[in-house]
């Protein structure tokens, strides 16, 4: 069964930064991040410890949703280079132990995509979702086509066709799985991935990957194509990986995913478990959203159970299968620092993250503490309505405590995002230089967790204190604690041992107790 092989070893201990390429790095002064930009900035990640990138889509695409709309899967965009720079760029990246992921949008195209102009114009052609009568959510032929057809997004993202799970005589649109279109259509995705796995790329982190076929309350038919290739992949590419925008990893790893991410949506929990750890109802959020403290506040009002809870059961699903893997933010949410919550806080956050069973994945610019930056005005389709504004997690990445490089060199009509205007904004430069900042205190923890595999996604966990602060002891001998609220927080010392510290701010034993300050965490070797 496809779900009891783990995949390639590299795998095993992971520790993964995404980069939105156009806001990351700015080579050429055009206001727009590239892969020459990427290119430049390697040696950070490798001095940061990164060792896995996953890329957002950088394909050609007319942006009208920041590049998930795709008008050719096999080039690169223009705007940050050709293929060839891609292609450089893979290579610097493995010649500093670092592997590269794309962004798989594999549920929908553009509107601009030649097949779907094709399917516009012939009646035939079942590449995409069309009803011969106008139903909700379904949108106008654009051409000579009668009809309207099935967006997975936005309009401008019409939904390719990779079946129906269920059929109904009331909606003959509705095609088996097994028909034309939905073959051509994971015909294509494997031609896909064998081309960008063709040049060096370590594999992908696959868009709305639940998504694929319709009307399938239990994923059966998605997990069915998901697996064909992933026993594909394993016999083509076996040191290649997936990772799974599904929000489910239990459902993920099943489905044939080496690992999939825990996220503000997704499973039966409907996001609980991310969103009760850095959920302040600041930044991106729905108003189903809204709680009333999440665990990593100042005011120490949270708990961290319902996060415990979920990790707890996908744990017991994905053991020996796959892997889960535990974000600080991504492109679509919000960042660490959002609202009240300053980079000062953030080194708590980063403990559980760089300590807990997972894989960790960093967010551009949260190992510096860039804040999430509201009231930003729409670009490239970042504002999905009144509280859900995507862009203010895609600002320019800050190098330098000046006027951010690249970018704000550009003329301002062509700035892809405004730079921060505070002053006092972090930046890699001058925390570089900083041995006290949080990019040292990033680092130190991603080089314990390489020193010490007990605290990495293979070793045991015990929780001994589910409150503040959090205390759990990895592989029975490392003890971790974790405060993030304001307010000081005591636990007994495990009764006949003895603590060595290993990284710690702010905690200390003192007296048979475990003393954490507020804002602190402690990793402890027990003797």
């Amino acid at each position: 069964m496809t779900a009891t092989r783990p995949g390639p070893s590299w795998l095993a201990d992971a520790v993964l930064y995404q980069i939105y390429p156009q806001s990351f790095a700015d080579s050429d002064g055009d206001g727009i991040g590239d892969f020459a930009g990427i290119t430049e900035h390697l040696d950070h990640l490798a001095w940061l410890g990164v060792d896995t990138v996953w890329l957002n889509p950088c394909f050609a695409s007319p942006f009208r949703d920041a590049g998930y709309d795709i008008t050719d899967y096999l080039t690169p965009a223009p705007r940050y280079g050709r293929t060839e720079d891609l292609a450089a760029l893979v290579e610097a990246a493995r010649r500093r132990g670092v592997r590269v992921l794309l962004d798989l949008v594999a549920g929908h195209t553009s509107d601009r995509h030649p097949w779907f102009l094709a399917a516009a114009e012939d009646a035939s052609d079942h590449r995409y979702i069309w009803s011969d009568r106008q139903v909700d959510g379904f949108v106008g032929s654009p051409g000579s086509r009668p009809g309207w057809y099935r967006p997975n997004f936005f309009d401008c993202q019409p939904a390719l066709n990779f079946g129906y799970a269920r059929s109904s005589s009331e909606e003959p649109w509705r095609q088996p799985v097994d028909a034309e279109g939905p073959r051509a259509n994971r015909a294509a995705l494997r031609e896909i991935m064998e081309h960008w796995l063709g040049l060096g790329v370590a594999g992908f982190r696959v868009d709305m990957a639940y998504s694929l076929v319709k009307d399938d309350p239990d994923k059966a038919e998605t997990t069915k194509l998901w697996a064909e290739l992933r026993d594909w992949l394993d016999r083509a590419h076996p040191e290649a990986a997936l990772f799974a925008e599904w929000g489910d990893p239990a459902a993920a790893v099943a489905a044939g995913f080496h690992a999939d991410f825990f996220l503000h949506f997704g499973g039966e929990d409907d996001g609980l478990p991310l969103r009760s750890l850095w959920n302040n109802n600041g930044g991106t959020v729905e108003e189903s959203w809204h709680q009333d403290a999440c665990y990593f506040e100042a005011e120490g009002r949270g708990t961290p159970q319902p996060f415990l809870d979920a990790w707890r059961s996908a744990a017991a699903l994905t053991r020996g299968s796959g892997q889960i893997v535990l974000p600080s933010a991504n492109h679509d949410f919000s960042r660490l620092a959002t609202a009240p919550r300053t980079s000062e806080q953030l080194a708590p956050a980063f403990a559980l993250l760089l300590t807990w069973p997972t894989l960790p994945a960093i967010y551009y610019g949260d190992e510096i503490g860039m804040r999430y930056l509201p009231g930003l005005p729409d670009v490239e389709g970042s504002v999905l309505g009144p509280r859900f504004n995507r862009a203010g997690s895609r600002t320019p990445m800050q190098w330098t405590p000046g006027p951010t490089a690249g970018f704000s060199s550009a003329p301002p009509e062509r700035l892809y995002l405004p730079v921060d205007p505070d002053p006092r904004r972090p930046d890699v430069l001058s925390q570089r230089a900083d041995p006290t900042s949080l990019l040292h205190t990033v680092r130190r923890l991603i080089a314990l967790r390489r020193s010490h595999p007990g605290l990495g996604p293979a070793g045991a966990v015990e929780v001994r204190h589910a409150g503040y602060p959090l205390v759990y002891v990895r592989d029975g001998r490392y003890l971790v604690a974790v405060n993030p609220r304001r307010e000081p927080g005591a636990v007994a010392v495990p009764q006949g041992r003895r603590l060595r510290a290993l990284d710690a701010q702010g905690v200390r034993a003192v007296d048979g107790e475990l003393r954490a300050e507020g804002f602190s965490y402690g990793v402890f070797e027990l003797s």
